[in-house]
């Protein structure tokens, strides 16, 4: 990767309003990015995602220190100028009534048009180029009320890439997306990254993806401010259990994925292993059972049988009293038993 940073925040301090007035959200954050990454910002609700966004792009003041992009300071630059640096597609974004994909697309080329707008030969391909980058080329000349919220918003990154900067900056681009929509979103910005070279940064809440498809994540939070690095190293560093510390929930740092604490209040012994076994605690667990290993003198206990059909049987004083195919059978005979 080149050595060349693209974006660099150097001691920038983030909030509201001036002078004795400012309520600083955070100061004196540090980060870097580089040519064809793709960076995730995480962070809790109210950890002041969405401010550092909107200071990088220059939506509102910087309360100290810089951000420079390509070597300018981005805190200093026209709204002109900076439209020709910086592509931003945020959350409350405007709908252009009536428009239709390319003709939103369009507008990305506005910093290069002159005084009407009006689009030449090459301006119309790179629009072109964008749509279908985008994987909506079939939806070119639909309008915007007609497309799917995964839709619109693939539009509204193609739109950022007629605008023909090093660097796209995106305020939670896939909130309010189903599952397999965020999936096509992140992997579109992640394509764009690899193949175009131009660096993107992204607020999100999908922390599973994030960890998957990011090169870098920004980590924000009141204790640590801003902590950068690979999802790899971060996790090594245990910095994911601090950062998103909850009443009830805790960060597997081995799966990367969230844990619901239970209140247990009886335990049982299993026997068994593999996917049936993990389901089966998963479900015992959540009506207040913890699953243990069997041990030899337990003389009550679950067994899972995974040799060819799926069983699961219930031992009481070492005999076998009954065998369910579902969970939920078994759940009900066992909690039963327990009372």
């Amino acid at each position: 990767m080149a050595d060349k940073e693209i974006l660099h925040i150097n001691k920038l301090g983030i909030g509201y309003g001036k002078d004795k007035r400012a309520k600083v959200v955070h100061d004196k954050l540090d980060a870097k990015m580089f040519p064809g990454e793709l960076v995730c910002l995480l962070g809790e609700n109210g950890t002041g995602k969405s401010t550092l966004i909107r200071t990088i792009c220059g939506f509102q003041p910087a309360l100290g220190g810089e951000a420079t992009l390509l070597g300018k300071n981005l805190l200093q630059l026209s709204e002109k100028e900076l439209s020709k640096l910086a592509a931003v597609v945020l959350t409350d974004r405007v709908i252009v009534p009536n428009a239709t994909v390319e003709e939103l697309v369009g507008l990305g080329r506005s910093p290069y048009t002159g005084t009407f707008g009006i689009l030449n030969d090459e301006d119309k391909e790179i629009v072109h180029t964008s749509i279908e980058k985008c994987g909506i080329l079939h939806k070119k000349k639909e309008r915007l009320s007609n497309l799917s919220d995964g839709e619109k918003q693939k539009a509204f990154i193609a739109k950022a890439l007629a605008q023909d900067t090093q660097i796209i900056i995106l305020d939670e681009p896939t909130a309010f997306l189903d599952m397999p929509a965020r999936v096509e979103i992140m992997q579109l910005l992640r394509q764009i990254a690899n193949k175009s070279g131009k660096s993107v940064l992204m607020s999100t809440h999908d922390l599973d993806l994030a960890l998957q498809m990011a090169d870098k994540l920004w980590l924000l939070s009141p204790e640590k401010s801003l902590l950068s690095g690979t999802p790899e190293d971060l996790l090594l560093k245990n910095e994911f259990q601090s950062i998103f510390k909850n009443r009830g929930i805790e960060f597997d740092n081995k799966t990367g994925l969230f844990r619901v604490g239970y209140d247990f209040k009886k335990a049982i012994p299993v026997q068994g292993h593999g996917f049936e076994y993990v389901l089966l605690r998963r479900a015992f667990a959540r009506n207040g059972v913890r699953t243990i290993r069997k041990k030899d003198d337990d003389a009550n206990w679950l067994e899972v049988c995974n040799n060819g059909n799926v069983s699961f049987k219930y031992y009481q004083n070492g005999t076998c009293i009954g065998q369910e195919e579902s969970i939920e059978n078994l759940l009900a005979l066992t909690l039963k038993s327990l009372q």
